[in-house]
């Protein structure tokens, strides 16, 4: 006889009750729930081909760069339209909201992330636009400013990407890029602006974390 399957936990209860709020490594002023090895992350996630992996539940060098240049340097969002593509947990969202954005939207394929940067948003006294959808096969969205961090880890990704940060440079909308020079970051066609040494999830607990960089596309 087949066993029925459990049904799918509510996103954010399930959240609020396995992923403790913690400050972000290398940018402390932001606390987000977080994974941890006891979280049951398999519960939430799904098991299925075309489940989207849980990189919201865990800060990745690239958003952390732009967090923490972001905070850094609010004169670059003060004011101005921000979205964020690819938000994850919404932690540079969050950032560029702190930071005097005048509005800040959050962008994912994945629901749950969207349910998080709900939570996260609410957890850091911001308000935050988030909304699950695939728009890089879409015309430029409305914003002065795109934001995408840790994006260029799958090759077809990485140039999907590219070719829509390319259209979004086109039409007026300024784009910066945060990345720890993963294999399929188009390098060539980007100029850094800075580098941080922040924490990446993955990549151990040594001192002083990797150095990520903060990029924006090439003229």
């Amino acid at each position: 006889m087949k066993r029925a399957s459990q049904p799918q936990p509510d996103p954010a209860a399930f959240i609020r009750a396995n992923l403790p709020i913690l400050p972000v490594p290398s940018v402390p002023e932001i606390l987000l729930h977080q994974a941890g090895p006891a979280s049951g992350l398999w519960r939430l996630a799904g098991r299925a081909e075309a489940d989207p992996p849980p990189y919201w539940a865990y800060p990745w060098a690239g958003g952390a760069v732009l967090a923490r240049h972001l905070l850094d340097r609010p004169e670059m969002v003060s004011g101005r339209r921000v979205l964020d593509l690819g938000a994850g947990s919404g932690l540079v969202a969050i950032a560029a909201a702190k930071a005097g954005a005048a509005t800040v939207t959050a962008i994912d394929i994945d629901a749950n992330a969207i349910a998080a940067i709900g939570l996260n948003a609410a957890i850091n006294g911001v308000n935050i636009v988030a909304w699950a959808a695939d728009i890089i096969e879409h015309q430029p969205p409305a914003t002065d400013l795109l934001v995408v961090g840790d994006l260029f880890y799958d090759p077809s990704l990485a140039a999907r990407v590219t070719a829509f940060l390319r259209r979004c440079q086109a039409s007026g909308i300024e784009v910066l890029i945060g990345d720890p020079e993963r294999a399929y970051l188009p390098q060539g066609e980007l100029r850094r602006i800075a580098t941080h040494a922040v924490a990446d999830f993955g990549a151990g607990t040594g001192r002083g974390g990797v150095q990520a960089g903060v990029f924006s596309l090439r003229q």
